[in-house]
């Protein structure tokens, strides 16, 4: 696949390019450059992204960021069963449990939730970081609610963190998934609540609580591009009637100035035929 000339491969993580060294330089420089356009395209075209990813495991397949990358490439296009058999192979080359909660959300994919919660429920994740128990928290909770169970998934996301005042990079997420679950089960007056504690920890536009929170106010948003094209429509078909109705008015008026000159021929023609009916007369008389 094409590589655009401005990739250098050098953009990728210090710890990535320490793993790549164990490749020769011109492999390692390619398999880099991959990995960069993986990253690069994964949020706005999963597609290309997967693409640059099976480039990349095919290049350097015992190379434990490939496999991962690999996997969120896979998992982005939500090829579950891939991307987990992906994050498998990686945890088992570095042996870290950071993978835990997005192999769990594999899990769920792959609508296994009963599998999901019993991974939450693993000594694994007692290994996980903060953010990486706040992730698996709302995989659980997602994970009742694929079961129905939607009280429990409020209960699930209840936790210190979702108490916290401060904002932390999950703050926002973990606050939405509270407010949706909250709407989910009819308690709207709350989730209300919440989605505006969700908009003010978002701030850089990962979820869409601020449309969730307008949604419950009774907001509606007008598209200004439609409806400057509805305008121009408008002034289009009224411009086209105004000379439709012009063109009528000309035609009209001039019929109305021959009218005078139509009926002077007319007139000089019913002349014409008296006076040559006339003059037929004697003939017809000496013929007698």
């Amino acid at each position: 696949m094409p590589i655009p000339e401005d990739v250098t491969g050098d953009e990728i993580d210090k710890d990535v390019r320490q793993e790549l060294q164990s490749l020769p330089k011109t492999l390692a420089e390619d398999v880099a450059r991959n990995l960069v356009m993986v990253a690069r395209l994964i949020d706005e075209d999963p597609e290309g992204a997967y693409g640059y990813s099976r480039v990349a495991l095919r290049l350097a397949s015992r190379v434990a960021a490939v496999r991962e990358a690999a996997g969120f490439a896979a998992y982005a296009n939500q090829k579950y069963s891939e991307a987990l058999a992906e994050f498998r192979a990686a945890r088992r080359m570095t042996g870290t449990v950071e993978l835990w909660p997005v192999m769990a959300d594999c899990e769920r994919g792959l609508g296994r939730p009963e599998k999901a919660l019993d991974m939450a429920g693993a000594p694994e994740v007692h290994k996980l970081d903060k953010a990486g128990q706040v992730e698996m928290r709302l995989v659980a909770a997602g994970a009742r609610r694929d079961m129905g169970q939607l009280d429990a998934a409020i209960v699930t996301l209840q936790s210190p963190e979702l108490a916290s005042n401060s904002v932390q990079p999950w703050t926002a997420r973990l606050r939405y998934a509270y407010a949706d679950a909250l709407l989910a089960a009819g308690r709207e007056r709350e989730a209300r609540e919440w989605f505006a504690k969700a908009v003010e920890a978002d701030r850089d536009g990962s979820t869409d609580a601020s449309d969730r929170l307008a949604e419950l106010d009774g907001v509606e948003f007008v598209d200004a591009l439609a409806e400057d094209e509805t305008d121009e429509s408008s002034e289009a078909d009224e411009s086209a009637e105004a000379v439709e109705a012009s063109e009528a008015t000309e035609a009209a008026e001039s019929t109305e100035a021959a009218t005078p000159e139509a009926t002077e021929a007319a007139e000089a023609t019913e002349v014409t035929e008296a006076a040559e009916s006339t003059d037929a007369s004697p003939e017809d008389g000496d013929k007698d």
